[in-house]
């Protein structure tokens, strides 16, 4: 039998091929497609090293429509930042669904970058008050310039407000944004400060205890936790959790992983009946997002193998299309 070749493709051509705009609308299909179980996701795994600097994450999945299945392999390194590399390094590997066919192998980093702050922007598009034109953002890492990026391309926010605990990085990435996007950007020295009068707020820290507290939360505020995905770190405290109306990418993972809802869970500040649904369910209308502007909402976003297929598929049909990446045999 003639081995067939499999596409391989790199960072550069992965960020070429998903642009923002493109990859929020393959992931808000991938959300109504999860939300309505078309799909299989294992509970990701990770696999500590002895050394204590990381942990290989394993995250396989299956989607009926486009059908097809992967896994993705990533290191989480935390410490990398400090050495100019990415705490999340890996490959995505997809195979077509009807005969099992490796098709392409992929630099997981990239794809996680673009895939989370899509994500973040159709929970924000669906649950945030119309009209909403000041956002921020906690954080100064990877996801901090990728969520700017994906939240201008979804909406037009004329006002980007910035926290971080080192100022250089703060600084670095209010330039960074204002070079690319006629936006006005603020930084600040505190987090009360920095989301005291915004419409949308984005958490992608590295927090093992809380940097957000309920009570510094403005009406109507819509917020996206995105940078803790451990059961033992959160970004929030329990009343953050408790006074908001909680959505989330997959009920089965937050029920495992997702520390801001455990912790409060556990300390009796909520009841298991506080997630309202899936963001899924808002987007296929089975269940309603934001019923007033002053109410506040919450997108606990972990991350899903299920958005990881969609863009891989998406890449890789754009690059054979396109003829891009490098055909191997295995």
């Amino acid at each position: 039998m003639k081995p067939t070749p499999i596409r391989v493709i790199d960072g550069s051509t992965v960020r070429t091929l998903l642009p923002y705009a493109e990859c929020i609308d393959v992931v808000r299909a991938a959300m109504i497609a999860t939300s309505e179980r078309r799909v299989l996701l294992p509970l990701r795994q990770g696999m500590p090293l002895p050394t204590g600097h990381g942990v290989l994450g394993m995250m396989p999945g299956y989607l009926a429509e486009p059908p097809c299945f992967g896994i993705k392999l990533v290191s989480l390194f935390p410490g990398n930042t400090a050495r100019g590399l990415s705490s999340h390094l890996g490959t995505y590997l997809l195979y077509r669904a009807e005969d099992g066919l490796p098709l392409a192998l992929m630099n997981a980093s990239e794809l996680t970058a673009i895939r989370t702050a899509a994500a973040s922007a159709v929970a924000t598009l669906a649950l945030m008050r119309p009209q909403s034109r000041t956002l921020a953002i906690l954080g100064t890492g990877e996801q901090a310039l990728a969520h700017a990026e994906a939240l201008m391309a979804a909406a037009p926010f004329a006002r980007i407000h910035l926290w971080g605990r080192n100022a250089e990085h703060v600084a670095q990435l209010s330039s960074c944004i204002a070079e690319r996007h006629p936006v006005t950007v603020q930084c600040f020295a505190s987090v009360r400060d920095c989301i005291a009068d915004v419409d949308v707020a984005c958490t992608v820290t590295a927090a093992r205890e809380p940097i957000v507290e309920g009570a510094w939360l403005p009406p109507g505020l819509h917020l996206n936790l995105v940078g803790s995905s451990f059961p033992t770190h959160r970004e929030v405290d329990d009343a953050a959790v408790q006074c908001s109306r909680f959505f989330v990418d997959y009920r089965e993972s937050t029920l495992a992983q997702a520390g801001e809802f455990l912790h409060a869970l556990r300390s009796g500040a909520i009841v298991e009946s506080h997630i309202v649904g899936e963001i899924g369910q808002v987007l296929n209308g089975s269940i309603a997002g934001r019923r007033d502007a002053d109410e506040i909402t919450t997108y606990k976003s972990l991350g899903i193998a299920a958005q990881d297929l969609a863009a891989a598929w998406h890449v890789y049909q754009a690059a054979v299309d396109r003829g891009l990446g490098t055909e191997a045999q295995l």
